[in-house]
């Protein structure tokens, strides 16, 4: 009888793969553009990435999403965060409201925002005296994740809130690549370093409490994770099964990433990191992720924020590709020999 993560396992088989005549129609089109080869850098990488990930000659951005997926933690109460766990609720009023950064940076680029509110009312369990889910719950959250991509969407960026997240983010990567918390860890929301201290401590006594039950991505997401980080690895994963390009966000969304690249490192092939964060280590992160980030602004205050603002630099490389005259439309000569 096969188990929730054996289903989940099951998800990843024949996952699609990049569309070649589609990348080589864009590569073509490219080659005829008023510029020379190459001169736009990584915009021209961007169009033939959509490209590929979409399967169309012609890619499109006509309904970009920043999903947000918001969760508690139990081992807040430990003092990982500088603010309250009732900050969860609040923020997602805010969002509600249009008061957030993230409502006015979709609200610049023409972005659509979706938040998905997972039981905030039941935190998971303190990490450092049981899992944090059990398998069923992670299981059934990574389900709901791929909601995500319904619609028609044809770009995603997922972002999270939560309070207490980056403690379980610096945990996964310490699972997952070894080492104390303290190289993993930030300040989060503003710990000063008493309480930075204290997070290294806690993530630390969770490492200890879990050890010899963490070789499995699922089973580190399971016990060391949070509901946000399980919805977005359904929606980084549905977005690949549907042939929706994803950008990646900072520290928290790419917890999720890793745990899907150690599954599979295929299973991010179809996302481009959005921007690199100054949380933490997100910047070894990426390098172990394989993903050079489009931006490096000093951020990291989640919501989808970084990505987002990469939605804008999609656009713009779309729009180029796109709408540039070739040499033969615009009546320039083209370069001699």
């Amino acid at each position: 009888m096969s188990t929730p993560f054996d289903d989940i396992r099951n998800l990843f088989a024949d996952l699609p793969a990049p569309c070649r005549d589609s990348l080589d129609a864009v590569r073509r089109r490219d080659a005829e553009l008023t510029k020379p080869p190459g001169s736009l850098g990584r915009l021209e990488e961007i169009a033939e990435w959509l490209a590929a990930w979409q399967g169309r000659a012609e890619p499109k951005i006509e309904r970009p999403l920043v999903a947000v997926f918001a969760g508690n933690h139990g081992v807040t109460a430990k003092g990982v965060s500088a603010f309250p766990a009732a900050v969860t609720r609040q923020m997602l009023d805010n969002f509600t409201a249009g008061g957030a950064a993230i409502n006015q940076i979709c609200k610049a680029h023409g972005i659509g925002l979706k938040v998905f509110e997972l039981a905030l009312e039941h935190p998971t369990r303190d990490f450092t005296e049981a899992p944090a889910m059990e398998e069923r719950e992670a299981a059934g959250t990574l389900v709901y994740g791929m909601e995500a991509v319904d619609g028609g969407i044809d770009l995603l960026a997922p972002g999270e809130m939560g309070i207490g997240n980056t403690s379980a983010a610096a945990a996964i990567y310490a699972a997952l690549y070894g080492g104390p918390a303290a190289r993993w860890t930030g300040r989060g929301t503003g710990l000063d370093d008493e309480g930075l201290a204290r997070k290294n401590a806690v993530i630390d006594a969770a490492l200890a409490f879990h050890a010899g039950h963490l070789s499995d991505p699922l089973e580190i997401l399971r016990r060391l994770g949070g509901r946000e980080i399980a919805g977005m690895m359904g929606a980084m994963l549905a977005a690949r099964r549907n042939r929706v390009p994803v950008l990646l966000d900072g520290y928290v969304a790419c917890a999720a990433a890793a745990l899907l690249h150690a599954m599979s490192p295929d299973a991010i092939a179809h996302c481009l990191a959005g921007h690199v964060s100054a949380e933490g280590a997100h910047r070894d992160v990426l390098e172990r992720l394989g993903k050079k980030p489009l931006l490096d602004l000093g951020m990291r205050l989640g919501e989808g924020s970084g990505a987002a603002l990469a939605i804008g630099l999609v656009k713009a490389a779309l729009a180029c590709h796109s709408g540039m005259a070739t040499f033969a439309s615009a009546g320039v000569s083209g370069k001699d020999g």
